[in-house]
């Protein structure tokens, strides 16, 4: 029986023997790919199904963002989470499908943002649902970046769906006095509001909701003002499980957890958005739920715990 050393020295002879050839394809390295996976993530909040949708994210210099502290300061804690001078953030919105009806938590930033943005629609339809499926769309307030993506090439985007949004919270941003008071990028965000939200208002697909109250039946709502007049989280309960989506509580998910106190320049009114935060800590800890963040790492699910310096945020493990 010939051996493997004798059939290796057999090939290597036959291959000197061949006469050679040159091939005819060169073969290149592979190019980058540069995208990524789509952005959702599903998990099961008891009966009800929750799918964190990602709009994409914006580079934002936090450091020089953050009130309430020292650049250097803000910077140096970002620098020791391994984050860069300009922060890539995320921009999340959550779908919650009862079994009764499919409701959307927030909807991105649509074109007002740039091309790093406005990819809720495409991850929508990655994640198995159309935006016609959707039966209500709830904004935690607002901002563009939260209500931007509600139209698309001048027309509604979710033509199925109503608009439910905080009572406090429509009669700040869609009064006309208010916005011929308004200065600077607070002017601005009150023309996108009336461009976003009015054409619902206008085709009967618009309704508030009060202070605490249920936007549509099966979820919940706990008013969280100071971020906005009316900034609003929603809650949902099921066989004895509960997820909170908080919207703005936090932007990113180190500083703010360390030293809750510390504010950012989006906040409407900054003493009030610094008391929301303590009482979301502190009920999300006491209240062991998971929560949603809209501009927390992408899926922006997780847990809040004490520990030693103030506050931990816990990502929700992959499953």
């Amino acid at each position: 029986m010939p051996s493997r050393r004798s059939i290796l020295k057999g090939a290597v002879s036959g291959l000197i023997a061949a006469p050679f050839i040159a091939p005819s394809i060169a073969f290149a390295k592979a190019p980058y790919a540069a995208v990524q996976a789509p952005g959702f993530y599903r998990l099961k909040i008891g009966s009800a199904e929750v799918t964190a949708l990602s709009d994409g994210t914006v580079a934002l210099p936090l450091a020089k963002l953050y009130t309430n502290t020292s650049e250097q300061h803000a910077q140096s804690a970002l620098e020791e989470a391994f984050l860069p001078e300009i922060v890539p953030t995320s921009v999340n919105a959550f779908l919650v499908n009862t079994g009764e009806r499919l409701v959307l938590i927030d909807a991105g930033t649509g074109a007002y943002l740039g091309p790093s943005l406005g990819k809720l629609l495409a991850n929508i339809e990655a994640s198995g649902y159309k935006t016609d499926d959707i039966d209500d769309v709830i904004l935690t307030h607002i901002h563009t970046d939260h209500s931007g993506g509600l139209m698309r090439n001048g027309k509604r985007t979710f033509t199925n769906a109503t608009l439910r949004v905080s009572e406090r919270e429509a009669k700040f941003w869609l009064s006309a006095e208010n916005a011929k008071a308004a200065v600077g990028i607070v002017k601005q965000h009150f023309g996108e509001a009336d461009q976003c939200v009015t054409p619902y208002v206008k085709a009967g697909k618009f309704e508030t909701f009060a202070d605490n109250a249920a936007p549509v039946p099966g979820l919940g709502s706990i008013l969280y003002a100071g971020h906005t007049p009316g900034h609003s989280a929603i809650t949902l309960e099921s066989e004895g499980q509960k997820i909170v989506f908080w919207g703005d509580i936090t932007h990113g998910d180190i500083l703010q957890f360390d030293e809750p106190g510390i504010a950012i320049e989006f906040d409407i009114d900054q003493k009030a958005a610094i008391a929301a935060r303590d009482i979301a800590f502190r009920q999300a800890v006491e209240g062991k739920y998971l929560v949603a963040g809209a501009h927390i790492a992408f899926p922006g699910i997780g847990h809040v715990r004490k520990d030693s310096t103030n506050y931990d945020w816990l990502p929700v493990n992959y499953a």
